[in-house]
């Protein structure tokens, strides 16, 4: 009984850091919209990059902590690695103002992240 109340609330963190991370890369859509539209958006996305980055390494600590101790399937863990990848291209690219990359990058991002909730 105690091993399943482990597993679950493994798995609730992993749940979580899904979310957190979904949720962020949502924000960061609206973020680059007020970018456009105001002399706040700039900062905001700029702030909402650096939170976004860390929900995906966050995401990774949650997959490694639900995988390694239970023995599971190493699946999530390579999932949250390439979001993590993924995120550290979209940052790079972002930092260097290729917009006709990191915007659709983003969009694909925002797709695989409510994807991998969904699965979860």
């Amino acid at each position: 009984m105690a091993t399943q109340a482990t597993a679950q609330r493994r798995f609730s963190f992993l749940q979580i850091a899904i979310t957190l991370q979904t949720l962020t890369i949502f924000l960061q859509a609206v973020s680059a919209g007020l970018l456009l539209t105001s002399s706040y958006g700039e900062t905001l996305h700029s702030v909402g990059a650096r939170v976004m980055y860390g929900a995906s390494m966050l995401y990774v600590l949650a997959a490694v902590l639900a995988w390694k101790p239970g023995g599971g399937s190493p699946r999530p863990v390579w999932h949250a690695s390439g979001f993590l990848v993924l995120a550290s291209v979209q940052v790079a690219l972002g930092i260097a103002h290729i917009p006709s990359v990191h915007l659709p990058l983003g969009v694909l991002m925002f797709g695989l992240s409510v994807l991998a909730l969904a699965r979860r």
